[in-house]
């Protein structure tokens, strides 16, 4: 009994112990598990990240576009909205006809009749750039090969160099118009020349068309050589010099055709007309089913020019099937829109993200909106763009001045001084 009671205090001891081992390692209470995001909590934090790039994107091109517009002056068609006064008018596409019909029998080949096939493919193969500009595609789907940037000079003002590329006869049309103003009017003060393609061609922001060299922004010409920033351009123009700069395009170069608001074409028809030019040949610029001019929004403050290019445009055509020849040449132009990948953008084409990558010196898969990507090609294009043969139609001439009748001779009917000096013999 004395042996149990002394080896009762180290039982309690060791059974407290045991109480104490149990609890510190018994479980406790089962936390609550994490909740997990919903299906459509998940679609909604995406709407709301993507919404928020998409905001942070259109901030920056917001940005990107006013700071183009203060260095054009807003004279391409990015500082003179529209408003309601001409919201019925139809207004022209900028955009470039693809089921233009040629007629029956049109040659292939007449503006590079000089170079025979097997010529083209050696001068293509082999020097590229002795071929001389080459417009591709359509003016709304289309690039520039061998552009040449549009060169400074005494008449004009290139505002933004970089996006000033165009064909040679482009480049040869429009310094032929300025030189017909200056001689006409020697105190003009220089046109500003503004945007006309990428020195590659394709999408050039704002503008739908501007792809292939063949469009070109010209200002109006105004009384000093400050660009004028008002909405009602055709307020503040000078109206003669500008009705001279359309006549020298429409009548010394070939024009496919011209955007220009209407309220500006009525200052300029009636200056025109004021000025002496025949009605029924003006109303086949300004008025009719086959006018040269056309009305289109956003051009109140410039005319938007587009000239038939017929040898860069031929060649063109012409090159077409050779592209996959160079490979740095074989490409086509690819705006990035919403929910593009460079993953889906190559399967579109048959390309390959790594191409596009080094084609376009891509660090990294990160595409912005608008951005212009060339895509290689892997073999030769069978869905691109290729215009019908070029046809350059006559130009727009005014008719003759009338010739003034000459005075009808007189006729001696007797009784002169000759006669009565011969009687008096």
């Amino acid at each position: 009994m004395s042996r149990l009671a002394s080896l009762l205090p180290a039982l309690v001891f060791l059974a407290a112990g045991c109480t104490l081992l149990r609890a510190a390692h018994a479980p406790g209470p089962l936390a609550a598990p994490e909740r997990l995001p919903t299906a459509a909590e998940i679609a909604d934090a995406h709407a709301r990240d993507t919404a928020e790039a998409a905001a942070a994107q259109a901030a920056e091109e917001l940005a990107a576009q006013a700071a183009e517009d203060e260095a054009s002056g807003y004279d391409d068609g990015t500082g003179a909205s529209d408003d309601d006064e001409l919201a019925g008018v139809p207004s022209a596409d900028e955009g470039e006809s693809h089921d233009v019909a040629v007629p029956p029998g049109t040659p292939e080949i007449r503006y590079t009749a000089d170079l025979p096939d097997a010529e083209l493919q050696r001068m293509w193969k082999d020097s590229p750039e002795s071929l001389g500009s080459i417009s591709i595609g359509f003016t709304d789907e289309g690039r520039l090969v061998n552009g040449e940037r549009f060169p400074d000079g005494d008449g004009w003002v290139v505002v933004d160099p970089e996006k000033s590329y165009a064909t040679r006869e482009t480049v040869e049309a429009v310094i032929t118009a300025v030189k017909v103003v200056r001689e006409q009017f020697p105190d003009a003060p220089p046109l500003r020349v503004n945007q006309i393609s990428a020195r590659e061609g394709g999408w050039l922001r704002p503008h739908k068309s501007h792809q292939n060299g063949r469009d070109v922004d010209l200002a109006f010409y105004y009384p000093s050589a400050e660009p004028v920033r008002a909405r009602e351009r055709e307020r503040y123009i000078d109206k003669q010099k500008t009705w001279a700069l359309l006549k020298a395009l429409v009548t010394r170069t070939d024009v496919q055709m011209v955007l220009l608001d209407k309220r500006v074409q009525k200052v300029l028809y009636d200056a025109a007309l004021k000025s002496g030019e025949d009605k029924g040949w003006l109303d086949s610029l300004f008025n009719g089913p086959t006018t040269l001019v056309q009305h289109a929004r956003r051009h109140r403050d410039h005319l938007h020019v587009r000239f038939f290019a017929p040898r860069a445009q031929e060649l063109g055509r012409r090159v077409a099937p050779l592209l996959a020849m160079r490979p740095e040449q074989n490409v086509r132009m690819h705006r990035v829109r919403r929910g593009d990948t460079l993953g889906g953008i190559a399967a579109r084409y048959g390309s390959s993200v790594a191409l596009l990558r080094k084609r376009n010196g891509l660090k990294s898969n990160f595409l912005r909106l608008s951005q212009v990507l060339m895509v290689p090609l892997m073999g030769p294009c069978t869905k691109c763009p290729v215009p019908p043969p070029v046809v350059v139609p006559e130009r727009r001439l005014p008719p003759p001045p009338p010739v003034a009748a000459e005075p009808a001779p007189s006729v001696s009917l007797g009784g002169g001084a000759a006669d009565q000096s011969a009687g008096a013999q």
